[in-house]
């Protein structure tokens, strides 16, 4: 099999698939080098950077580079604007142009290179981008685990301490679970929070035997590091989990603990949570849930002022909020309708440009 010293392929991997992957490392084996040209146009989604550096996880003994080519290179009267961008992104000569579809022939020509066709019918892979901007879902398995993070629906279950945010949080991925096929997967986040002050609390304890959650003492410093962790823990899921996604909390909720335990806002923590991914927020009601002391949680009193801050600044900063009421069962009900219908409405991607339908 005939090897070349630079390759390239040409794609705009909106979403990159299965198919784009075979492609890629077909062409990484018979060439020295390799260039992956990821093409963008417009403000369509997902945006040029993001299948950049997906594709730089993927691919990482290719070089991958990305270059607005609003043009079409069918169009003779475009073909040379084209060509001009195109070089200006990869300045080096190209001896090989790797496709799977009759296009590449004319970029090589053009180039100079040879067209090499890899797989033209497409049997292995029964996948196209058309058909996976279509349905997500129906082919998640044919995408890799940066572009399942980036098309998970995050939902966060919160609430006030004793609420029944946990067990909801829970209940919900063990519902979505029970769908079958990639459902199976569904993931549910633990509250890094209490994690870290179980940890904190067992140290003070080796010293003190007979202390509580209100002898802990976090200072401000250890918010950011829990909303950090905590973001951490919920893209680790998302790469590895279902379309759906349940956070038994989420740095949002780390910023209002932070005003609980010192009485100030933490630029920190606000920071992380502005930088969240979630897309629904289910806020548990402290009222009709008894309270159940277990050494780390606050006391009774605590949780109307808790509830009552957390959907305030659900609403002052925009996020989509259901509150939760009732018994547990009518509570699940309402929560698996709220994701049902973030799930039937979600859009991952823009309409193609009419050149490139």
């Amino acid at each position: 099999m005939k090897r070349y010293g630079h390759g390239l392929v040409l794609g705009r991997f909106r979403p990159p698939h299965a198919g784009h992957h075979h492609l890629v490392r077909t062409a990484r084996e018979r060439c020295e080098r390799l260039t992956v040209l990821v093409r963008g146009a417009g403000d369509e989604s997902p945006p040029l950077a993001d299948r950049v550096a997906w594709m730089r996880e993927i691919h990482p003994d290719a070089l991958v580079v990305g270059a607005e080519l609003p043009v079409d290179l069918q169009d003779p009267d475009h073909g040379d604007a084209h060509m001009a961008i195109l070089r200006a992104a990869v300045p080096e000569p190209v001896d090989a142009v790797f496709t799977s579809a009759p296009h590449g022939e004319e970029l090589a020509r053009r180039l100079g290179a040879a067209a090499v066709r890899v797989e033209p019918d497409r049997t292995r892979h029964l996948v196209s981008s058309a058909a996976v901007r279509a349905d997500p879902v129906a082919f998640w398995d044919d995408l890799e685990a940066p572009v399942r993070a980036a098309l998970t629906r995050r939902v966060v279950v919160l609430g006030a301490e004793s609420t029944g945010a946990t067990t909801m949080a829970r209940a919900l991925a063990d519902h979505y679970g029970r769908r079958g096929g990639v459902w199976t997967r569904t993931r549910c986040v633990p509250d890094h929070g209490r994690e870290y002050a179980e940890l904190k609390l067992a140290e003070l304890r080796a010293e003190r035997p007979g202390a509580d959650l209100s002898d802990v003492g976090l200072r401000s410093a250890d918010f950011p590091v829990i909303a950090l962790r905590q973001a951490e823990l919920e893209e680790e899921a998302a790469r590895d989990g279902s379309p759906v996604l349940f956070c038994d909390s989420d740095a949002f909720a780390t910023t209002i603990r932070h005003e609980r335990y010192l009485g100030t806002s933490s630029p920190g923590t606000g920071e992380i949570a502005a930088r969240g991914r979630q897309h629904l927020w289910l806020l548990t009601d402290h009222r009709g849930v008894a309270h159940a002391d277990d050494g780390l949680r606050d006391g009774e009193h605590l949780r109307p002022w808790m509830t009552a801050r957390l959907l305030t600044q659900l609403a002052h900063t925009g996020r989509r909020t259901v509150v939760l009421t009732g018994p547990h069962e009518e509570r699940l009900a309402t929560a698996v309708a709220a994701v049902d219908a973030l799930l039937a409405e979600a859009r991952h991607f823009t309409e193609p440009l009419p050149e490139h339908r």
